[in-house]
């Protein structure tokens, strides 16, 4: 799927977000874009990365990630590599992922997982400003990546480039 496509087809699931909850609409869509790789890697229309805490009711898979964390110590149900990067410890491993039945159920449990989780209270504050929302995001832990916020501002551009005119 390229860009342009994701877009278009993806676009109406992040509006009637938007419309239930007042999240702006470029919030889902543009982590959705990141996070599956325009739609490449949303396995089992996982387009969030949202993880699955006990991989045992059927509503999970198994899949390859990277995290960054600080010790080399944490444990995951397979570690594949474990690589020092500065003063962090890069994680190859799988771990238990949600599953969903289609892209709107995704879309929905997105945005529920930050209702839903007071980490994210100042980011919900924010939910009409997309850039502050990602700063608030990272800063609450969503993503190990050190660079989490200013990766999803680079996507959210090309998004808008690509938004029907």
């Amino acid at each position: 799927m390229t860009p342009e496509q994701f877009v278009k087809v993806y676009l109406p699931e992040a509006k009637k977000v938007e419309a239930k909850t007042g999240f702006n609409y470029l919030i889902p869509l543009t982590q959705a874009a990141l996070e599956s790789g325009w739609g490449s890697k949303a396995l089992g229309n996982n387009f969030f990365g949202i993880k699955d805490t006990d991989g045992v009711n059927g509503n999970e898979q198994l899949i390859t990630t990277t995290e960054y964390l600080s010790t080399d110590k944490v444990k995951f149900p397979t570690i594949i590599n474990i690589v020092k990067v500065g003063n962090k410890f890069k994680y190859t491993v799988k771990d238990w992922f949600r599953k969903y039945p289609s892209a709107e159920l995704a879309f929905t449990d997105h945005v529920n997982f930050f209702l839903k989780n007071p980490r994210y209270s100042k980011a919900l504050l924010v939910k009409d400003k997309p850039e502050l929302f990602f700063e608030e995001i990272a800063k609450a832990g969503y993503a190990t990546a050190p660079d989490y916020a200013n990766q999803l501002k680079q996507v959210m551009q090309s998004v808008i480039k690509r938004l029907p005119k």
